[in-house]
Protein backbone atom coordinates (compact mmCIF):
# COMPACT_ATOMS: atom_id res chain seq x y z
CA UNK A 1 0.00 0.00 0.00
CA UNK A 2 0.89 3.71 -0.22
CA UNK A 3 -0.21 7.14 -0.43
CA UNK A 4 -0.54 8.86 -3.80
CA UNK A 5 -1.67 12.71 -4.50
CA UNK A 6 -3.90 13.33 -7.88
CA UNK A 7 -3.68 16.37 -9.21
CA UNK A 8 -7.30 17.88 -8.97
CA UNK A 9 -7.57 20.89 -11.54
CA UNK A 10 -7.81 23.96 -9.34
CA UNK A 11 -9.29 22.35 -6.42
CA UNK A 12 -6.46 20.76 -3.56
CA UNK A 13 -5.13 17.43 -4.89
CA UNK A 14 -6.87 14.29 -3.79
CA UNK A 15 -4.94 11.89 -1.32
CA UNK A 16 -6.22 8.25 -1.71
CA UNK A 17 -4.56 5.38 -0.13
CA UNK A 18 -4.00 2.27 -2.72
CA UNK A 19 -1.98 -1.21 -3.66
CA UNK A 20 -0.87 -2.32 -6.61
CA UNK A 21 -1.78 -5.62 -7.75
CA UNK A 22 -1.24 -7.91 -10.49
CA UNK A 23 -3.55 -8.94 -12.83
CA UNK A 24 -2.07 -11.75 -15.72
CA UNK A 25 1.24 -9.44 -16.56
CA UNK A 26 -0.29 -6.24 -15.73
CA UNK A 27 0.10 -4.48 -12.88
CA UNK A 28 -2.93 -2.36 -11.75
CA UNK A 29 -3.44 -0.18 -9.01
CA UNK A 30 -6.56 0.37 -6.80
CA UNK A 31 -7.57 2.61 -4.50
CA UNK A 32 -8.56 1.65 -1.18
CA UNK A 33 -9.63 4.90 0.55
CA UNK A 34 -10.02 8.43 0.12
CA UNK A 35 -7.96 10.36 2.58
CA UNK A 36 -8.10 13.84 1.55
CA UNK A 37 -10.31 15.09 4.23
CA UNK A 38 -7.37 13.94 7.49
CA UNK A 39 -5.06 16.61 8.60
CA UNK A 40 -1.70 16.71 7.43
CA UNK A 41 0.16 15.67 10.26
CA UNK A 42 -2.30 12.49 9.86
CA UNK A 43 -0.95 11.73 6.65
CA UNK A 44 2.50 11.89 7.25
CA UNK A 45 1.81 9.49 10.29
CA UNK A 46 0.36 6.84 7.96
CA UNK A 47 3.03 7.78 5.31
CA UNK A 48 5.52 6.51 7.91
CA UNK A 49 3.79 3.81 8.99
CA UNK A 50 3.43 2.40 5.04
CA UNK A 51 7.23 2.72 5.03
CA UNK A 52 8.03 1.36 8.44
CA UNK A 53 8.41 4.25 10.55
CA UNK A 54 6.26 2.44 13.18
CA UNK A 55 7.53 -0.71 14.38
CA UNK A 56 5.24 -3.88 13.70
CA UNK A 57 4.96 -4.90 17.22
CA UNK A 58 2.66 -1.77 17.78
CA UNK A 59 0.37 -2.34 14.50
CA UNK A 60 -2.31 -3.75 16.17
CA UNK A 61 -2.70 -1.24 18.86
CA UNK A 62 -2.40 1.35 16.38
CA UNK A 63 -5.71 0.68 14.26
CA UNK A 64 -9.38 -0.10 16.08
CA UNK A 65 -12.22 -0.98 14.11
CA UNK A 66 -14.98 1.47 15.59
CA UNK A 67 -17.97 0.62 13.60
CA UNK A 68 -18.81 -1.67 11.21
CA UNK A 69 -21.91 -2.17 8.64
CA UNK A 70 -23.19 -4.51 6.88
CA UNK A 71 -22.68 -3.46 3.15
CA UNK A 72 -22.12 -5.54 0.22
CA UNK A 73 -25.54 -6.79 0.06
CA UNK A 74 -26.84 -2.54 0.19
CA UNK A 75 -24.22 -1.57 -2.30
CA UNK A 76 -25.45 -4.49 -4.91
CA UNK A 77 -28.68 -3.49 -4.48
CA UNK A 78 -28.61 0.13 -4.68
CA UNK A 79 -26.33 0.11 -7.70
CA UNK A 80 -29.36 -2.39 -9.85
CA UNK A 81 -32.09 -0.14 -8.87
CA UNK A 82 -29.76 3.05 -9.83
CA UNK A 83 -28.78 0.93 -13.20
CA UNK A 84 -32.66 0.26 -13.99
CA UNK A 85 -33.54 4.13 -13.48
CA UNK A 86 -36.18 3.23 -10.71
CA UNK A 87 -34.55 5.92 -8.58
CA UNK A 88 -35.62 8.86 -11.33
CA UNK A 89 -39.20 6.66 -12.03
CA UNK A 90 -39.93 7.48 -8.55
CA UNK A 91 -39.21 11.21 -8.75
CA UNK A 92 -36.27 13.24 -10.31
CA UNK A 93 -35.70 15.15 -7.11
CA UNK A 94 -33.43 14.12 -4.67
CA UNK A 95 -35.72 14.93 -1.71
CA UNK A 96 -36.00 13.22 1.31
CA UNK A 97 -39.04 11.44 0.48
CA UNK A 98 -37.13 9.86 -1.88
CA UNK A 99 -34.79 8.74 -0.06
CA UNK A 100 -36.69 7.24 2.66
CA UNK A 101 -38.47 5.17 -0.19
CA UNK A 102 -35.55 3.63 -2.07
CA UNK A 103 -33.93 3.11 1.62
CA UNK A 104 -37.55 0.99 2.14
CA UNK A 105 -37.28 -0.91 -1.14
CA UNK A 106 -33.94 -1.94 -0.56
CA UNK A 107 -34.48 -3.23 3.16
CA UNK A 108 -37.19 -5.16 2.34
CA UNK A 109 -35.31 -6.99 -0.48
CA UNK A 110 -32.28 -7.70 1.98
CA UNK A 111 -34.08 -8.23 4.74
CA UNK A 112 -37.70 -7.27 5.09
CA UNK A 113 -39.25 -5.95 8.59
CA UNK A 114 -41.89 -4.00 10.02
CA UNK A 115 -41.67 -0.64 9.01
CA UNK A 116 -40.78 0.24 13.34
CA UNK A 117 -38.15 -2.32 12.66
CA UNK A 118 -36.85 -0.84 9.51
CA UNK A 119 -36.66 2.86 11.09
CA UNK A 120 -34.78 1.06 13.80
CA UNK A 121 -32.26 -0.02 11.36
CA UNK A 122 -31.71 3.36 9.68
CA UNK A 123 -30.65 4.36 12.92
CA UNK A 124 -27.35 4.97 13.71
CA UNK A 125 -27.05 3.51 17.10
CA UNK A 126 -29.59 0.36 16.10
CA UNK A 127 -28.82 -0.12 12.25
CA UNK A 128 -28.00 -3.49 10.64
CA UNK A 129 -26.57 -1.96 7.70
CA UNK A 130 -24.79 0.51 5.47
CA UNK A 131 -28.75 2.02 4.24
CA UNK A 132 -29.00 4.70 6.69
CA UNK A 133 -25.66 6.51 6.84
CA UNK A 134 -25.68 6.00 2.51
CA UNK A 135 -29.05 8.09 2.47
CA UNK A 136 -28.49 10.51 5.40
CA UNK A 137 -31.53 8.90 6.96
CA UNK A 138 -30.23 7.88 10.60
CA UNK A 139 -32.89 9.47 12.49
CA UNK A 140 -35.74 8.83 10.64
CA UNK A 141 -38.11 7.26 12.88
CA UNK A 142 -41.58 4.91 11.94
CA UNK A 143 -44.15 8.03 11.52
CA UNK A 144 -41.72 9.81 9.25
CA UNK A 145 -41.95 6.31 6.82
CA UNK A 146 -45.06 6.33 7.06
CA UNK A 147 -45.61 9.68 5.66
CA UNK A 148 -42.68 8.82 2.80
CA UNK A 149 -45.50 5.88 1.76
CA UNK A 150 -47.75 8.45 1.75
CA UNK A 151 -45.91 10.65 -0.39
CA UNK A 152 -45.28 7.00 -2.47
CA UNK A 153 -48.74 6.42 -3.07
CA UNK A 154 -49.75 9.42 -4.24
CA UNK A 155 -46.89 9.08 -7.28
CA UNK A 156 -48.04 5.28 -7.94
CA UNK A 157 -49.69 6.19 -10.96
CA UNK A 158 -46.68 7.93 -12.69
CA UNK A 159 -44.88 5.25 -11.47
CA UNK A 160 -46.94 2.56 -13.47
CA UNK A 161 -47.34 4.91 -16.26
CA UNK A 162 -43.33 4.84 -16.32
CA UNK A 163 -43.11 1.49 -16.03
CA UNK A 164 -45.41 0.53 -18.47
CA UNK A 165 -43.96 2.90 -21.56
CA UNK A 166 -40.60 1.35 -20.84
CA UNK A 167 -41.74 -2.38 -21.06
CA UNK A 168 -45.04 -2.81 -22.76
CA UNK A 169 -44.62 -0.48 -26.04
CA UNK A 170 -42.62 -3.34 -27.28
CA UNK A 171 -44.97 -6.06 -25.87
CA UNK A 172 -47.31 -8.59 -27.06
CA UNK A 173 -48.42 -9.53 -23.98
CA UNK A 174 -49.60 -9.07 -20.70
CA UNK A 175 -50.07 -11.78 -17.60
CA UNK A 176 -52.10 -10.94 -15.19
CA UNK A 177 -53.33 -12.53 -12.18
CA UNK A 178 -54.69 -12.36 -8.51
CA UNK A 179 -53.71 -13.24 -5.32
CA UNK A 180 -54.63 -12.39 -1.95
CA UNK A 181 -53.16 -12.34 1.81
CA UNK A 182 -54.27 -12.60 5.11
CA UNK A 183 -54.45 -9.67 7.54
CA UNK A 184 -53.54 -8.99 11.37
CA UNK A 185 -56.12 -6.74 12.93
CA UNK A 186 -59.85 -6.43 12.72
CA UNK A 187 -59.72 -2.14 11.31
CA UNK A 188 -58.67 -1.77 8.16
CA UNK A 189 -61.42 -1.10 5.52
CA UNK A 190 -60.22 -2.93 2.85
CA UNK A 191 -59.63 -6.02 5.14
CA UNK A 192 -62.77 -9.21 4.60
CA UNK A 193 -63.33 -12.43 4.80
CA UNK A 194 -62.95 -14.23 1.43
CA UNK A 195 -61.14 -17.17 -0.27
CA UNK A 196 -58.00 -17.85 1.59
CA UNK A 197 -55.62 -18.91 -0.72
CA UNK A 198 -53.00 -18.66 2.39
CA UNK A 199 -55.12 -21.61 4.36
CA UNK A 200 -55.75 -19.04 7.10
CA UNK A 201 -58.72 -19.73 8.72
CA UNK A 202 -60.78 -16.98 10.56
CA UNK A 203 -58.30 -14.21 8.85
CA UNK A 204 -59.58 -11.49 7.37
CA UNK A 205 -57.46 -10.55 3.75
CA UNK A 206 -57.11 -8.25 1.27
CA UNK A 207 -56.73 -9.26 -2.41
CA UNK A 208 -54.31 -7.74 -4.82
CA UNK A 209 -53.77 -8.28 -8.76
CA UNK A 210 -50.25 -8.21 -10.63
CA UNK A 211 -49.46 -7.38 -14.07
CA UNK A 212 -46.58 -8.12 -15.22
CA UNK A 213 -44.62 -8.01 -19.46
CA UNK A 214 -44.30 -11.53 -21.24
CA UNK A 215 -40.98 -12.12 -19.22
CA UNK A 216 -42.59 -11.86 -15.89
CA UNK A 217 -41.48 -8.61 -15.20
CA UNK A 218 -43.62 -6.20 -12.71
CA UNK A 219 -45.45 -3.10 -14.56
CA UNK A 220 -48.76 -2.20 -11.79
CA UNK A 221 -50.42 -3.83 -8.94
CA UNK A 222 -54.22 -3.02 -7.08
CA UNK A 223 -55.21 -3.91 -4.41
CA UNK A 224 -58.64 -4.61 -4.02
CA UNK A 225 -61.34 -5.29 -0.78
CA UNK A 226 -60.73 -8.87 0.64
CA UNK A 227 -63.98 -10.33 -0.65
CA UNK A 228 -63.63 -9.07 -4.65
CA UNK A 229 -64.24 -12.08 -6.95
CA UNK A 230 -61.15 -12.19 -9.40
CA UNK A 231 -63.11 -11.49 -12.72
CA UNK A 232 -64.16 -8.46 -10.62
CA UNK A 233 -60.67 -7.36 -11.29
CA UNK A 234 -59.78 -7.23 -14.51
CA UNK A 235 -62.41 -4.47 -15.17
CA UNK A 236 -59.97 -2.01 -13.61
CA UNK A 237 -56.84 -3.29 -15.27
CA UNK A 238 -58.80 -3.39 -18.92
CA UNK A 239 -59.34 0.55 -18.24
CA UNK A 240 -55.81 0.99 -17.52
CA UNK A 241 -54.48 -0.25 -20.12
CA UNK A 242 -56.50 1.40 -22.23
CA UNK A 243 -56.71 4.81 -20.86
CA UNK A 244 -53.72 5.77 -18.89
CA UNK A 245 -51.12 3.49 -20.63
CA UNK A 246 -52.52 3.84 -24.22
CA UNK A 247 -51.90 0.33 -25.14
CA UNK A 248 -54.73 -0.09 -28.29
CA UNK A 249 -53.94 -3.52 -29.04
CA UNK A 250 -52.39 -6.54 -26.91
CA UNK A 251 -53.09 -10.35 -25.65
CA UNK A 252 -54.12 -10.47 -22.11
CA UNK A 253 -53.38 -13.85 -20.73
CA UNK A 254 -54.89 -14.87 -17.38
CA UNK A 255 -56.42 -18.20 -15.78
CA UNK A 256 -59.29 -19.67 -15.98
CA UNK A 257 -60.59 -18.19 -13.04
CA UNK A 258 -59.99 -14.51 -14.43
CA UNK A 259 -60.78 -15.12 -17.86
CA UNK A 260 -63.69 -16.91 -17.75
CA UNK A 261 -67.07 -17.24 -20.35
CA UNK A 262 -68.36 -14.25 -18.71
CA UNK A 263 -65.70 -11.98 -18.67
CA UNK A 264 -64.77 -12.65 -22.37
CA UNK A 265 -68.48 -11.11 -23.04
CA UNK A 266 -68.54 -8.79 -20.45
CA UNK A 267 -65.11 -7.33 -21.82
CA UNK A 268 -63.25 -8.71 -24.67
CA UNK A 269 -66.23 -9.33 -27.35
CA UNK A 270 -67.91 -6.10 -26.49
CA UNK A 271 -64.52 -4.12 -27.14
CA UNK A 272 -64.69 -5.56 -30.54
CA UNK A 273 -61.40 -7.43 -30.18
CA UNK A 274 -59.34 -4.52 -29.20
CA UNK A 275 -57.47 -7.07 -27.57
CA UNK A 276 -57.03 -10.68 -27.56
CA UNK A 277 -56.60 -12.98 -24.74
CA UNK A 278 -55.80 -16.66 -23.78
CA UNK A 279 -56.86 -18.60 -21.25
CA UNK A 280 -57.84 -21.94 -19.79
CA UNK A 281 -61.21 -24.01 -19.68
CA UNK A 282 -62.53 -26.18 -16.73
CA UNK A 283 -62.41 -29.76 -15.66
CA UNK A 284 -66.67 -29.60 -16.03
CA UNK A 285 -65.72 -27.69 -19.51
CA UNK A 286 -63.26 -30.37 -20.60
CA UNK A 287 -65.90 -33.23 -19.43
CA UNK A 288 -68.33 -31.68 -21.32
CA UNK A 289 -66.09 -31.84 -24.26
CA UNK A 290 -64.81 -34.96 -23.63
CA UNK A 291 -68.57 -36.86 -23.61
CA UNK A 292 -69.17 -34.79 -26.76
CA UNK A 293 -66.22 -36.50 -28.48
CA UNK A 294 -64.40 -33.12 -29.50
CA UNK A 295 -61.51 -34.38 -27.41
CA UNK A 296 -60.47 -38.45 -27.99
CA UNK A 297 -57.64 -39.71 -25.90
CA UNK A 298 -56.38 -41.27 -29.39
CA UNK A 299 -55.51 -37.61 -31.06
CA UNK A 300 -52.23 -38.13 -27.96
CA UNK A 301 -51.37 -41.21 -29.67
CA UNK A 302 -48.34 -39.30 -31.00
CA UNK A 303 -48.03 -36.16 -29.69
CA UNK A 304 -49.12 -34.27 -26.34
CA UNK A 305 -50.76 -31.18 -27.92
CA UNK A 306 -53.39 -30.93 -30.75
CA UNK A 307 -55.92 -27.75 -31.78
CA UNK A 308 -59.77 -28.89 -31.75
CA UNK A 309 -63.36 -27.56 -32.17
CA UNK A 310 -66.06 -27.04 -30.80
CA UNK A 311 -69.41 -25.15 -31.23
CA UNK A 312 -69.73 -24.34 -27.39
CA UNK A 313 -67.15 -22.20 -28.45
CA UNK A 314 -67.26 -20.36 -31.65
CA UNK A 315 -65.15 -18.08 -33.19
CA UNK A 316 -62.06 -19.38 -30.60
CA UNK A 317 -59.10 -21.83 -31.01
CA UNK A 318 -59.45 -24.39 -28.34
CA UNK A 319 -55.68 -26.11 -28.00
CA UNK A 320 -56.22 -29.58 -25.82
CA UNK A 321 -52.61 -31.12 -23.96
CA UNK A 322 -52.02 -33.71 -22.25
CA UNK A 323 -49.03 -34.25 -20.01
CA UNK A 324 -48.54 -38.07 -19.06
CA UNK A 325 -46.11 -37.47 -16.64
CA UNK A 326 -48.82 -35.16 -14.49
CA UNK A 327 -51.64 -38.36 -15.42
CA UNK A 328 -48.90 -40.90 -13.67
CA UNK A 329 -48.79 -38.40 -10.75
CA UNK A 330 -52.49 -37.95 -10.26
CA UNK A 331 -53.64 -41.64 -10.60
CA UNK A 332 -51.17 -42.62 -7.91
CA UNK A 333 -52.17 -39.80 -5.82
CA UNK A 334 -55.71 -40.75 -6.49
CA UNK A 335 -54.85 -44.26 -5.37
CA UNK A 336 -53.16 -43.71 -2.23
CA UNK A 337 -56.23 -41.32 -1.06
CA UNK A 338 -58.48 -44.18 -1.73
CA UNK A 339 -56.64 -47.22 -0.13
CA UNK A 340 -56.02 -44.36 2.80
CA UNK A 341 -60.03 -43.97 3.18
CA UNK A 342 -60.82 -47.53 2.34
CA UNK A 343 -58.75 -48.41 5.64
CA UNK A 344 -60.52 -46.08 7.96
CA UNK A 345 -64.19 -46.76 6.29
CA UNK A 346 -62.88 -50.68 7.09
CA UNK A 347 -62.51 -50.04 10.76
CA UNK A 348 -66.04 -48.45 10.74
CA UNK A 349 -67.30 -51.12 9.07
CA UNK A 350 -65.35 -53.35 11.86
CA UNK A 351 -67.02 -51.03 14.87
CA UNK A 352 -70.09 -52.29 14.07
CA UNK A 353 -69.69 -55.75 14.18
CA UNK A 354 -68.08 -56.20 17.39
CA UNK A 355 -69.30 -57.63 20.10
CA UNK A 356 -68.13 -54.81 22.54
CA UNK A 357 -69.64 -50.69 22.53
CA UNK A 358 -70.89 -51.75 19.11
CA UNK A 359 -71.11 -48.72 16.55
CA UNK A 360 -75.33 -48.24 16.64
CA UNK A 361 -77.55 -45.95 14.51
CA UNK A 362 -77.02 -44.76 11.14
CA UNK A 363 -76.77 -41.15 12.03
CA UNK A 364 -73.89 -41.74 14.26
CA UNK A 365 -72.53 -44.20 11.77
CA UNK A 366 -72.63 -41.41 8.60
CA UNK A 367 -70.81 -38.81 11.17
CA UNK A 368 -67.87 -41.21 11.22
CA UNK A 369 -67.60 -42.03 8.12
CA UNK A 370 -68.32 -38.34 7.03
CA UNK A 371 -65.03 -37.58 9.14
CA UNK A 372 -63.19 -39.90 6.49
CA UNK A 373 -64.06 -38.86 3.31
CA UNK A 374 -64.22 -35.44 3.94
CA UNK A 375 -60.69 -35.86 5.04
CA UNK A 376 -59.33 -37.58 2.27
CA UNK A 377 -61.86 -35.45 -0.25
CA UNK A 378 -62.66 -38.75 -2.20
CA UNK A 379 -66.30 -39.23 -1.48
CA UNK A 380 -67.39 -38.99 -4.98
CA UNK A 381 -66.05 -42.37 -5.93
CA UNK A 382 -67.19 -44.37 -3.07
CA UNK A 383 -70.33 -45.94 -3.27
CA UNK A 384 -71.97 -45.97 0.95
CA UNK A 385 -75.00 -48.08 2.07
CA UNK A 386 -76.09 -46.88 5.77
CA UNK A 387 -78.46 -49.05 7.87
CA UNK A 388 -79.50 -49.39 11.29
CA UNK A 389 -76.89 -51.37 12.84
CA UNK A 390 -74.27 -51.92 9.89
CA UNK A 391 -72.55 -50.00 7.19
CA UNK A 392 -70.60 -51.43 3.90
CA UNK A 393 -69.29 -49.66 1.21
CA UNK A 394 -67.34 -50.42 -2.32
CA UNK A 395 -65.69 -48.24 -4.73
CA UNK A 396 -67.47 -46.42 -7.40
CA UNK A 397 -65.12 -47.74 -10.48
CA UNK A 398 -67.64 -45.63 -13.01
CA UNK A 399 -66.62 -42.25 -10.88
CA UNK A 400 -62.89 -43.21 -10.96
CA UNK A 401 -62.67 -43.87 -14.33
CA UNK A 402 -64.47 -40.59 -15.65
CA UNK A 403 -61.90 -38.68 -13.73
CA UNK A 404 -59.16 -40.75 -14.60
CA UNK A 405 -59.93 -39.78 -18.61
CA UNK A 406 -59.17 -36.12 -17.64
CA UNK A 407 -56.01 -36.56 -15.99
CA UNK A 408 -52.91 -34.52 -16.82
CA UNK A 409 -55.48 -32.89 -19.87
CA UNK A 410 -56.04 -29.27 -19.67
CA UNK A 411 -57.57 -27.01 -22.83
CA UNK A 412 -56.31 -24.07 -23.45
CA UNK A 413 -58.93 -21.57 -25.12
CA UNK A 414 -57.70 -18.38 -27.42
CA UNK A 415 -59.27 -15.42 -29.72
CA UNK A 416 -55.37 -15.13 -31.11
CA UNK A 417 -55.66 -16.66 -34.68
CA UNK A 418 -52.97 -18.91 -35.73
CA UNK A 419 -50.89 -16.62 -37.98
CA UNK A 420 -50.30 -14.91 -34.51
CA UNK A 421 -49.35 -17.49 -32.36
CA UNK A 422 -48.74 -21.02 -33.41
CA UNK A 423 -50.51 -23.59 -30.90
CA UNK A 424 -47.27 -24.61 -29.27
CA UNK A 425 -46.66 -20.90 -28.68
CA UNK A 426 -49.61 -20.37 -27.32
CA UNK A 427 -49.54 -22.60 -24.81
CA UNK A 428 -46.64 -21.12 -23.69
CA UNK A 429 -47.51 -18.22 -23.52
CA UNK A 430 -50.58 -19.29 -20.95
CA UNK A 431 -47.42 -21.20 -19.24
CA UNK A 432 -45.93 -17.84 -18.85
CA UNK A 433 -48.20 -16.88 -16.23
CA UNK A 434 -45.90 -19.00 -13.95
CA UNK A 435 -43.88 -16.19 -14.16
CA UNK A 436 -46.15 -14.13 -11.87
CA UNK A 437 -46.79 -16.96 -9.58
CA UNK A 438 -43.03 -16.57 -8.70
CA UNK A 439 -43.86 -13.32 -8.39
CA UNK A 440 -46.28 -13.94 -5.84
CA UNK A 441 -44.13 -16.38 -3.81
CA UNK A 442 -41.36 -13.92 -3.58
CA UNK A 443 -44.01 -11.09 -2.70
CA UNK A 444 -46.05 -13.38 -0.03
CA UNK A 445 -43.19 -15.96 1.78
CA UNK A 446 -39.85 -16.36 0.08
CA UNK A 447 -38.06 -12.72 -0.32
CA UNK A 448 -39.87 -10.02 0.57
CA UNK A 449 -42.58 -10.95 2.78
CA UNK A 450 -45.74 -8.96 2.23
CA UNK A 451 -47.61 -10.75 4.59
CA UNK A 452 -48.93 -10.89 7.47
CA UNK A 453 -49.89 -7.46 6.90
CA UNK A 454 -50.56 -4.86 10.14
CA UNK A 455 -50.97 -1.53 8.87
CA UNK A 456 -54.77 -0.40 9.56
CA UNK A 457 -55.64 2.69 6.81
CA UNK A 458 -56.33 1.53 3.79
CA UNK A 459 -54.05 3.58 1.79
CA UNK A 460 -51.57 2.17 4.12
CA UNK A 461 -51.95 -1.00 3.16
CA UNK A 462 -52.07 0.02 -0.73
CA UNK A 463 -48.86 1.73 -0.01
CA UNK A 464 -47.06 -1.59 1.40
CA UNK A 465 -47.99 -3.99 -1.74
CA UNK A 466 -47.13 -1.05 -4.11
CA UNK A 467 -43.54 -1.02 -2.09
CA UNK A 468 -43.57 -4.87 -2.33
CA UNK A 469 -43.43 -4.17 -6.26
CA UNK A 470 -41.40 -2.05 -6.65
CA UNK A 471 -39.01 -4.23 -4.46
CA UNK A 472 -40.10 -7.09 -6.50
CA UNK A 473 -39.16 -5.28 -9.59
CA UNK A 474 -35.24 -4.80 -8.71
CA UNK A 475 -35.14 -8.15 -7.53
CA UNK A 476 -36.41 -9.24 -10.73
CA UNK A 477 -33.94 -7.57 -12.73
CA UNK A 478 -30.94 -8.59 -10.01
CA UNK A 479 -31.93 -12.56 -10.68
CA UNK A 480 -32.12 -11.52 -14.18
CA UNK A 481 -28.47 -9.99 -14.41
CA UNK A 482 -27.31 -12.75 -11.65
CA UNK A 483 -28.43 -15.95 -13.59
CA UNK A 484 -25.28 -17.52 -14.12
CA UNK A 485 -24.42 -17.61 -10.12
CA UNK A 486 -27.62 -18.57 -9.69
CA UNK A 487 -30.36 -22.26 -10.26
CA UNK A 488 -32.46 -20.14 -12.40
CA UNK A 489 -32.35 -20.59 -16.49
CA UNK A 490 -29.72 -18.37 -17.82
CA UNK A 491 -29.69 -19.51 -21.34
CA UNK A 492 -33.28 -19.72 -22.66
CA UNK A 493 -32.07 -19.99 -26.29
CA UNK A 494 -30.61 -23.41 -25.79
CA UNK A 495 -33.41 -24.19 -23.37
CA UNK A 496 -36.29 -23.12 -26.04
CA UNK A 497 -34.42 -25.02 -28.53
CA UNK A 498 -33.82 -28.29 -26.67
CA UNK A 499 -37.72 -28.33 -25.90
CA UNK A 500 -39.40 -31.14 -27.45
CA UNK A 501 -42.80 -30.53 -26.71
CA UNK A 502 -45.18 -27.86 -24.30
CA UNK A 503 -45.79 -30.45 -21.84
CA UNK A 504 -42.79 -30.11 -19.73
CA UNK A 505 -39.92 -27.35 -19.74
CA UNK A 506 -36.69 -27.90 -21.15
CA UNK A 507 -33.57 -26.57 -19.37
CA UNK A 508 -30.24 -26.13 -21.10
CA UNK A 509 -27.36 -28.01 -20.77
CA UNK A 510 -25.61 -25.42 -18.75
CA UNK A 511 -28.81 -24.96 -16.51
CA UNK A 512 -28.96 -28.69 -15.96
CA UNK A 513 -24.71 -29.23 -14.84
CA UNK A 514 -25.27 -26.11 -12.91
CA UNK A 515 -28.14 -28.60 -10.50
CA UNK A 516 -26.08 -31.57 -10.80
CA UNK A 517 -22.17 -30.19 -9.93
CA UNK A 518 -23.46 -27.04 -7.48
CA UNK A 519 -21.17 -24.99 -9.45
CA UNK A 520 -21.21 -22.58 -12.16
CA UNK A 521 -19.04 -22.94 -15.75
CA UNK A 522 -16.40 -20.58 -13.49
CA UNK A 523 -15.93 -23.20 -11.18
CA UNK A 524 -17.62 -21.63 -8.41
CA UNK A 525 -20.61 -22.16 -5.90
CA UNK A 526 -23.78 -21.72 -7.08
CA UNK A 527 -26.14 -19.83 -5.05
CA UNK A 528 -29.82 -19.11 -4.29
CA UNK A 529 -30.98 -15.27 -4.38
CA UNK A 530 -30.96 -15.50 -0.61
CA UNK A 531 -27.70 -16.77 0.03
CA UNK A 532 -25.90 -14.52 -2.52
CA UNK A 533 -27.36 -11.59 -0.84
CA UNK A 534 -25.87 -13.12 2.12
CA UNK A 535 -23.25 -13.57 0.80
CA UNK A 536 -22.29 -9.98 -0.13
CA UNK A 537 -23.69 -9.06 3.30
CA UNK A 538 -20.48 -10.26 4.67
CA UNK A 539 -18.91 -7.11 3.30
CA UNK A 540 -18.72 -4.85 5.79
CA UNK A 541 -18.15 -1.07 5.82
CA UNK A 542 -15.90 -0.01 8.42
CA UNK A 543 -14.90 3.00 10.51
CA UNK A 544 -11.03 2.66 11.55
CA UNK A 545 -9.68 5.09 14.32
CA UNK A 546 -5.68 5.09 13.85
CA UNK A 547 -3.94 6.71 16.11
CA UNK A 548 -0.03 6.71 16.32
CA UNK A 549 3.02 8.86 17.64
CA UNK A 550 0.15 11.00 19.38
CA UNK A 551 -2.27 11.27 16.60
CA UNK A 552 -5.85 10.04 15.53
CA UNK A 553 -7.84 10.16 13.11
CA UNK A 554 -10.86 8.12 11.48
CA UNK A 555 -10.96 6.27 7.96
CA UNK A 556 -13.37 4.29 6.01
CA UNK A 557 -12.46 0.95 4.93
CA UNK A 558 -14.57 -1.47 2.84
CA UNK A 559 -14.19 -5.31 2.90
CA UNK A 560 -12.00 -6.51 0.21
CA UNK A 561 -14.99 -8.78 -2.04
CA UNK A 562 -14.20 -12.70 -2.19
CA UNK A 563 -14.00 -14.31 -5.85
CA UNK A 564 -17.64 -14.92 -5.50
CA UNK A 565 -18.55 -11.62 -4.41
CA UNK A 566 -16.79 -9.82 -6.94
CA UNK A 567 -18.01 -11.85 -9.25
CA UNK A 568 -21.30 -11.02 -8.83
CA UNK A 569 -20.97 -7.38 -8.36
CA UNK A 570 -19.57 -7.51 -12.25
CA UNK A 571 -22.58 -9.14 -13.10
CA UNK A 572 -24.81 -6.59 -11.64
CA UNK A 573 -22.55 -3.68 -12.91
CA UNK A 574 -22.39 -1.99 -9.50
CA UNK A 575 -19.25 -0.71 -7.53
CA UNK A 576 -18.84 -0.97 -3.79
CA UNK A 577 -18.26 2.70 -3.41
CA UNK A 578 -22.12 4.19 -3.03
CA UNK A 579 -23.52 7.36 -3.74
CA UNK A 580 -27.34 8.85 -2.95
Amino acid sequence: MYIERVPNRNSPPAVLLRESYREGSKVRKRTLANLSKLPDHAIDGLQALLKGGVTIASLPDSFKITRSRLHGHVAAVLGCLKNTGLHNLISSENSRNRRLVLAMIIARIIDPRSKLATARGFNEETCFSSIGKIYGIEGADEDELYLAMDWLLSRQESIENNLASLHLASSTLVLYDVSSSYFEGKTCPLARYGYNRDGKRGKLQIVFGLMCDASGCPIAIEVFEGNTADPTTLTNQITKLKERFGIAKIIWVGDRGIISSTTIQQHFQANDRAFDWISALRSVQIRTLVEQESIQLSLFDEKNIAEISSSEYPGERLIACRNPMLAAERAKTREELLQATEKELAKIAAATTREKRRLKGASNIALKVGKVVNRYKVAKHFKLDFQENSFCYERNTQSIENEAALDGLYVIRTSVESEVLSPTETVRAYKSLSQVEQAFRSFKTVDLKVRPIYHRLGDRVKAHVFLCMLAYYVEWQMRSLLAPMLFDEDDWESAHQQQESVVKAAKSDRTRAKARTKRTADNLPVHSFQTILADLGTIAHNEILATMEGASWVFDKITQPTIVQQKALDLLGVSLICTQ
